[in-house]
């Protein structure tokens, strides 16, 4: 940290409060490090909900947000322009200005450091730890860049936000329940994006009974036709089939957090589907 000028830290845009690593902040706090902050998969998360996010954090001291995606190395290329007014005392060539990129695992910085340098040179996978050492690389001569492992904290405070980076592939598969967080996303988005379900997997969110979590997948369950011996429906497989079509974007621009449920889930305790707004369908508790 005491060796470079501007943090990038790449946080997932569909829960970028819940993909930012309390730590890293301390860290870049300490040595009064500025931050542009980088909410990426922006191509997956609800546009509405990202701008908010962006004005959120625009507010903050030293820092400045940007909502993109990595795939696109046109949105990619402004980065070092935009961490230059963070910087201003690298504004003449005297000394390059260092770039470090930082975050949790799997929100995509190894791919966003290939696409600055326009060279494969980080390995990257669709999986958490994939990059387990740190590298310096010049972009050009006004321009070092630092990559970084992804680095989780010891332990999360909240539930919720260890559910949504679950969803989000940002934990391993060793450590979490497929079903558990599959419950977890099925709720949140009963609550918030019901149509994408029903338009997604043929299910009807509304009228009576209420459609609840396990509902949802036993109805994904039934319409994939994954069936345990006895003709159970397979509710494990239909999590991993939920969980996927998340991480995939298949069912929707989908954003798990808002500034707003964010402000709530702190203030009272309660977790992000609880916090949400009155939605068609109360959650149920998870």
């Amino acid at each position: 940290m005491a060796s470079i000028d501007v943090v990038i830290e790449v946080v997932d845009a569909r829960l970028p409060a819940a993909s930012s690593n309390p730590l890293l902040r301390e860290l870049r706090l300490q040595r009064q490090r500025p931050c542009l902050k980088v909410l990426n998969k922006a191509d997956l998360a609800d546009p509405t909900v990202t701008r908010a996010w962006l004005e959120h954090y625009d507010r903050q001291d030293g820092v400045r947000a940007v909502a993109l995606s990595c795939k696109r190395p046109a949105e990619v290329d402004r980065l070092p322009a935009l961490c230059a007014p963070l910087a201003p005392h690298r504004k003449d060539n005297s000394k390059p200005l260092r770039m470090m990129i930082m975050g949790v695992p799997n929100v995509g910085k190894s791919t966003l450091m290939n696409a600055l340098l326009k060279r494969r040179l980080a390995k990257v996978g669709d999986e958490p730890a994939v990059t387990r050492s740190q590298q310096t690389m010049q972009l050009d001569i006004r321009h070092w860049l630092t990559d970084t492992p992804g680095l989780l904290w010891p332990k999360i405070e909240h539930a919720g936000d260890g559910l949504m980076l679950a969803a989000s592939n940002a934990v391993g598969r060793n450590a979490i329940i497929d079903e558990e967080v599959a419950s977890f996303l099925a709720e949140l988005l009963l609550a918030r994006y019901p149509s994408l379900l029903a338009r997604r997997y043929g299910l009807r969110v509304a009228g009576e009974p209420a459609i609840d979590a396990a509902a949802v997948l036993a109805a994904i369950a039934l319409r994939r036709s994954l069936r345990r011996r006895g003709g159970e429906a397979d509710r494990e497989r239909a999590a991993a089939v939920l969980l996927q079509d998340f991480r995939d974007g298949v069912l929707g621009r989908i954003s798990l957090e808002t500034p707003t449920t964010r402000k709530r889930m702190l203030a009272l305790g309660v977790e992000p589907a609880q916090s949400a707004s009155p939605a068609p369908i109360p959650p149920s508790p998870c």
